[in-house]
């Protein structure tokens, strides 16, 4: 991990995210005390899930689709 002063990332700030987006680690200093780390984001690659994952653990009831009983409709709407 590399520092650098705060006066170097104002001179140069597109070379710093240059060194950064290759993998570089940089530590942001000012008067030799760290402010800031500049790191690379690193992007998780999400697997589908495969479908059917959950089949059985919830059962929809027969009156899922059935209007909202009228004071939990009240509630909903303010009233």
């Amino acid at each position: 991990m590399n520092s650098v002063s705060v006066q170097d990332l104002l001179r140069d700030p597109l070379g710093l995210l240059n060194r950064v987006e290759a993998g570089e680690h940089v530590i942001v200093v000012r008067d030799n005390s760290p402010i800031a780390e500049i790191r690379p984001v690193t992007l998780r690659v999400m697997d589908l899930r495969p479908y059917g994952l959950a089949a059985g653990t919830f059962i929809v009831p027969e009156d899922f689709d059935a209007p909202l009983p009228e004071g939990t409709l009240r509630d909903f709407e303010g009233q």
